[in-house]
């Protein structure tokens, strides 16, 4: 018998397949080692069950994407957590982040946290300037933590899962804030869970967590740490079309070739010059162009 469902846990060579409210544990057929396929937490498979209830992947359905670090595939959004207080995070780590999701077809949502120690105002304007669903939230408080889960779900007309992995840098409280959405993320303080049976940090595998209808949290090694390094990144070329704010003004340069950076006649530089482009954005567009631009089209 056949059925489709999707990874939600990798481990040794064995896989957690859930369909509708049933899990099989599934091996892969042995041609994808052949044929130099990894199947990925969050693909989306062709399974077989036997008389003894094990399962057999028979074949991974067309991906949306998929990443190495960590290794998932399908991920619709992320969710990125900064702070304007100890650690403040830079834009520039932010807009790496949302270049990185919209290479791959993946959506992306800012959640400035700490908001009851500081409103992170200047980040707020940039990202909602920049057309970002931007969230403020307080761990501490209980700020716009319904909001976040309602950012988290998908359409309710879709009848689909939405696959989301949180990332930030260290000390935003990546972890408060999913402890917030569900206690059984409270490993991520110290704590033990009992359901889970894991301490902090302790996780060596990625792992899809149900978090309500339709909605999925990966749990990643390090707790949801997202690592992107220089080769992950578009040709420079590609990086115009990565920064939504400039998709009107795209075409409208004088010259065909335009970096917008500094040339005549630039369109993006004239809204940037307007407001329509809030300047930190275009500042990480430039620092991105070099970083890109250094890189030989055989690296990546």
């Amino acid at each position: 018998m056949q059925d489709n469902g999707t990874i939600i846990k990798a481990v040794s060579g064995q896989y957690v397949v859930q369909s509708g409210l049933d899990t099989v544990v599934c091996k892969a057929r042995g041609r994808f080692r052949f044929e130099q396929i990894t199947p990925l937490v969050g693909d989306r498979v062709v399974f077989s069950v036997g008389e003894d209830g094990s399962g057999v992947i028979e074949e991974i359905l067309p991906r949306k994407n998929a990443f190495v670090r960590p290794p998932v595939a399908n991920l619709d959004q992320l969710v990125i957590i900064a702070s304007n207080v100890i650690p403040v995070t830079s834009p520039f780590l932010i807009d790496r982040m949302t270049v990185i999701a919209a290479l791959n077809n993946a959506d992306c949502v800012i959640v400035l946290n700490k908001c009851d120690l500081d409103r992170a105002d200047a980040l707020y304007d940039i990202y909602t300037t920049a057309g970002f669903r931007t969230i403020r939230t307080s761990a501490r408080t209980g700020e716009g933590i319904e909001a976040l889960r309602a950012a988290l779900a998908p359409p309710s007309e879709s009848g689909e899962m939405r696959i989301s992995v949180f990332t930030g840098n260290s000390g935003v409280g990546k972890s408060s804030i999913l402890n917030s959405l569900s206690p059984e993320f409270q490993i991520a303080t110290g704590e033990v869970s009992q359901k889970l049976g894991r301490g902090r940090h302790t996780t060596r595998h990625v792992e899809l967590f149900h978090l309500a209808d339709g909605v999925f949290i990966a749990d990643t090694p390090g707790f949801s740490s997202f690592d992107t390094g220089a080769k992950d990144l578009c040709d420079k070329t590609e990086l115009q079309y990565l920064f939504r704010e400039f998709k009107p003004y795209l075409g409208q340069c004088r010259f065909r070739d335009c970096a917008h950076i500094k040339e005549v006649g630039c369109a993006v530089l004239e809204a940037l010059k307007e407001g329509a482009i809030h300047p930190a954005r275009h500042e990480s567009y430039t620092r991105l162009y070099e970083q890109t631009a250094q890189i030989k089209p055989w690296e990546r």
